[in-house]
């Protein structure tokens, strides 16, 4: 258990570098725009220095404040443990964003656009396959949905959206369309790593569904559906465990799973519609 936290918290640490060296080394000199909480830091930085004549105030720094308050929400509406690795994304995130120079390694904007979006979208994937995000949105999108009962996509594109008018109103309307591309870019790296579909179902075939079940129940509040199943090669009876769960809990569930049998066979597919009762807040 310790082995694996450490796991965790380190592929935690590396996509932190990964979004400071995005932002740091590509976007921000280019004046294009990351996704959520950071773009939104990054465009404060800018309208407080080019337009206040305000100094000092960093994009980390920014970052680091805004998530303040989401932070605390998280941990009341999100659940503990997703919210505790989520401010320690942040936190080493923003200590990377202090620590790396800001830099202009290119001159050619569509350049920059697209190698940050590539490292920006690396580093948000794999944070959240390790069961965290990098905050700020991740969460406040999930607060929403459960309160609206809409698709968490529809506020990220609502945010997103936002930041990308503004900054083709601030500056030039070129950058908005790079900032596009941008997010286009790490959407479809996240999308390579790591799951983005809002609710999945996963199918396990194991010998120990007793344990199973115990472990699950006790770690997560979803509710389970066992059916007999039998090996067509082995003809050894099993059970079969269908239980549909959100993206933030798959890192569980998998956690679970390799402690109580390894040899389980899973099958974690995409869920587009639920009718009937599902739990939106973990309470």
């Amino acid at each position: 258990m310790f082995t694996v936290e450490i796991k965790r918290i380190f592929i935690v640490l590396v996509g932190a570098v990964l979004n400071a060296v995005s932002l740091n080394l590509f976007l921000i000199e280019a004046n294009v725009y990351a996704s959520g909480f950071t773009g939104i830091a990054q465009l404060m930085t800018s309208v407080l220095t080019d337009f206040l004549g305000i100094q000092g105030l960093s994009t980390g720094l920014i970052l680091f404040i805004l998530n303040i308050p989401v932070a605390i929400l998280g941990w009341y509406k999100v659940g503990r443990g997703f919210t505790v690795y989520s401010a320690v994304s942040v936190a080493f995130t923003t200590l990377f964003l202090e620590i790396i120079p800001i830099e202009q390694l290119s001159n050619d904007i569509i350049l920059n656009a697209v190698f940050g979006g590539v490292l920006g979208g690396m580093g948000v994937g794999i944070t959240l396959k390790w069961g965290a995000s990098t905050g700020g949105l991740d969460i406040i999108a999930m607060i929403l949905s459960r309160m609206k009962d809409r698709p968490i996509g529809t506020y990220f594109l609502f945010i997103n959206g936002a930041i990308i008018v503004i900054a083709g109103f601030l500056y030039e309307p070129e950058n908005a369309l790079y900032t596009l591309l941008t997010l286009y870019v790490t959407t479809r790296v996240i999308d390579a790593i790591h799951t983005r579909h809002e609710k999945l179902t996963a199918m396990i075939i194991t010998n120990k569904a007793a344990d199973l079940e115990k472990s699950i129940h006790a770690q997560m509040v979803r509710g389970i559906t066992t059916l007999p199943a039998r090996g067509a090669f082995t003809q050894q009876d099993k059970h079969m465990l269908v239980m549909v769960i959100t993206r933030y809990e798959l890192y569980d569930l998998q956690h679970i799973i390799s402690e109580v049998d390894p040899q389980a066979f899973t099958n974690i597919v995409q869920t587009t519609g639920i009718f009937g009762f599902f739990r939106k807040d973990d309470k």
